[in-house]
């Protein structure tokens, strides 16, 4: 719990009512590799910050994953479209390794909201960051051709490339596999 209390204190200063407040909103869970945090289909009810492990964001489309984001340590996880309309996700949250999570509830979170206004302007900031962070990634797509997509991951996320599988990337890259392999060959 201590690396959660630091990182939300990196993003927003909370008093020790505050946090004591926000702690009430936490639950801990650790989910199986393969298993999902939200399931396409579902309204997504949470947040989650990634205490250890790690998982991708993600679409099925006919049959195959199409990898949208990947949150690691220290990271909040969470369909944000899903979680502020209520409306069923059109992706999925799944565990690829052993991961452990602290699950903030959306609901018992509105309610801290009301309660303390350090605490409400931490959740937005939260939801800033992965809309940001969302936001980039898309615009990615339109401004950047294959391999800049790549050379400015290896740049900005170095870590995905000893943490997830070449495949994966690659989908997550909008590019095939052999072009990734190709694009690591020539560094």
């Amino acid at each position: 719990m201590e690396a959660l209390k630091s990182y939300i204190r990196s993003i927003k200063p909370l008093s020790d009512n505050s946090w004591n407040i926000l702690q009430s909103c936490f639950t801990e869970r650790t989910f199986k590799k393969g298993e999902l945090l939200v399931k396409e289909g579902q309204i997504c009810q949470s947040i989650f910050f990634i205490v250890e492990g790690s998982c991708k964001s993600f679409h099925n489309l006919d049959g195959k994953e199409i990898n949208t984001a990947f949150h690691f340590e220290n990271d909040f996880a969470t369909n944000i479209q899903s979680l502020t309309s209520q409306q069923p996700s059109t992706s999925s949250i799944k565990a690829l390794e052993k991961t452990t999570v602290v699950i903030l509830n959306k609901n018992k979170l509105l309610a801290a909201y009301s309660a303390s206004h350090e605490i409400e302007s931490f959740g937005r900031k939260v939801l800033e960051l992965l809309l940001t962070r969302q936001t980039l990634h898309t615009e990615s797509f339109k401004l950047l051709a294959p391999k800049q997509r790549f050379e400015h991951l290896v740049a900005t996320q170095p870590d995905l490339l000893q943490r997830v599988s070449l495949t994966q990337l690659a989908s997550y890259l909008g590019i095939s596999r052999e072009s990734l392999s190709r694009f690591r060959s020539a560094r």
